[in-house]
Formats: structure tokens, C-alpha cells, sequence
């Protein structure tokens, strides 16, 4: 599935959670986080017959992780049909900022506890073929999200 496709079948609600909606339709002149902010778009092709046992390592480890690096975890998903319904993951982080991103993914691999999950997590063979990333950034124009 191509990224064009996927965000136009993704309703934009889905980009924010309901806080940072909020936010942005506060009246105050400060700027709210997702003006400010960045969204990185993370699409993950798992191996061959892998997509169950990286969904359990993001459930049980990854999103935790994530948290405790800075990176707020917007929303999972997994494409409704085949082919990419049996290999795909896709999920969405917000950053403070695209600096924010870089020193937040350094932090994150470089975690022990990360490490330790990620090599028992593939002691039967890698779980993961391919990410793409994609940085993505509100336009002045963006409709309000509800």
C-alpha cells in the first residue's frame, strides 16, 4: 500500500489524540504542540510469517519504551487486507521536534532494556524486513481535528 493512499484513506482524527486536539482550538496566542510539533508515519514490513510476535513485542515492550524515551505513541494499525494485512504495522509518533525525534530514537536503541527485548525477541530470526519513516508536519491549511 502507498503512503498517498494510506493517509487519505486515515482520517485526520486519527493523527491526534483528543489532548492535543484540544489544544489546538484553545484561543491563546502560545503555540500548541501540534503546530509545533512533528508526526513521524512508521511503517514496519515484518518477515515472513513475524507480524504476531512483533505486535507482542511492541505490546508488551515497545509502546512502554517508547513512553519512557519522549515519544508519544498517536495510534497502531494494521491494514485491513492482503497482502500487507499479513506482514504490515503502521503507527504514528509525536515529537516535540524533529531534534526532539533524533535525540528521542538515539536514546531509545540505545536502552539496555530495549536491547535485551529486541535480541530475545528475535532469537528465532529477525522480526522486521524493512521500515519506511516518514516526518510529517500540520499544514496551516489542515482542517480542525476532532
Amino acid at each position: 500500500m502507498k503512503r498517498r493512499t494510506l493517509l487519505q484513506a486515515i482520517p485526520a482524527a486519527a493523527f491526534l489524540p483528543a489532548q492535543l486536539w484540544a489544544a489546538s482550538q484553545s484561543d491563546n496566542a502560545s503555540p500548541t504542540p501540534a503546530a509545533t510539533g512533528v508526526y513521524e508515519l512508521r511503517v514496519y514490513h515484518a518477515a515472513a510469517g513475524k507480524l504476531g510476535a512483533l505486535q507482542a513485542r511492541f505490546r508488551e515492550h515497545t509502546v512502554k519504551l517508547f513512553d519512557r524515551h519522549g515519544m508519544k505513541s498517536v495510534a497502531y494499525w494494521t491494514p485491513a487486507d492482503e497482502p500487507e494485512k499479513s506482514n504490515t504495522l503502521i503507527y504514528i509518533l509525536y515529537h516535540p521536534s524533529r531534534e526532539a525525534a533524533v535525540a528521542n530514537w538515539k536514546s531509545f536503541q540505545d536502552d539496555p532494556e530495549w536491547k535485551s527485548v529486541k535480541e530475545k525477541s528475535e532469537a528465532n530470526g529477525k522480526l522486521v524486513d524493512q521500515v519506511d519513516s516518514t516526518f510529517m508536519s500540520l499544514t496551516d491549511f489542515s482542517p480542525p481535528l476532532r
